[in-house]
């Protein structure tokens, strides 16, 4: 119990910035029970563009629409995740995990639908097709192993699988098998593309 309490105050994590977003909700009834996947997205605002602070700012709806043209296009977008991760590593969290951020949209995987209601989020600093930081999958890996200490975690996927067709991340950038070896064995499970151990 000591050492869960080293890491969690309720739904926090210690060891990440926070960063408290407006954009979240309970989770639906029972569902903090059946909290067993973890999305994994990737972000840059502007796209491509690292360590600008926009991400931290648009999941806490204060980014400056007119800063960049891009913008325009997601103008008034009211969204969050639970976690983000820099490309250095650091981590910032949002959303309390016990509460259900925005961050999956309409989804659908292990059988049950809208994967806000029982997910937690994480973003990685990064561009879809794109590699991904040695130090964010660290950050990543000691998470999950987290997480894994507070939720009955079964799944990790990523958008691109839970919404197959209107997303693509985080992409073949992504290095599942890397991920995979973050991770204590057979404790998830985690889509084909990474190599079995």
């Amino acid at each position: 119990m000591a050492g869960l309490q080293s890491v969690w105050e309720g739904g926090w994590h210690r060891g990440a910035v926070r960063l408290p977003s407006p954009n979240f909700g309970p989770r639906p009834l029972g569902a903090l029970q059946v909290v067993d996947l973890v999305v994994v997205h990737s972000i840059s605002l502007p796209p491509g563009q690292y360590g600008t602070g926009a991400v931290q700012q648009l999941f806490t709806n204060a980014l400056d629409w007119d800063a960049h043209p891009y913008y325009q296009q997601i103008k008034g977008l009211q969204v969050s995740a639970h976690f983000f991760i820099e490309r250095n590593g650091r981590l910032w969290q949002f959303v309390d995990c016990d509460q259900r951020a925005w961050h999956a949209g309409q989804s659908f995987y292990r059988g049950r639908a809208n994967c806000n209601d029982d997910s937690i989020g994480i973003e990685l600093e990064g561009l879809e097709g794109f590699t991904f930081e040695s130090a964010q999958y660290e950050a990543l890996g000691e998470l999950c192993r987290h997480l894994i200490e507070r939720y009955p975690l079964h799944y990790v996927a990523g958008h691109e699988h839970i919404a197959p067709g209107r997303k693509q991340d985080p992409g073949p950038g992504f290095d599942w098998a890397k991920l995979s070896s973050e991770l204590p064995v057979n404790i998830l499970e985690l889509p084909s593309q990474a190599t079995p151990r």
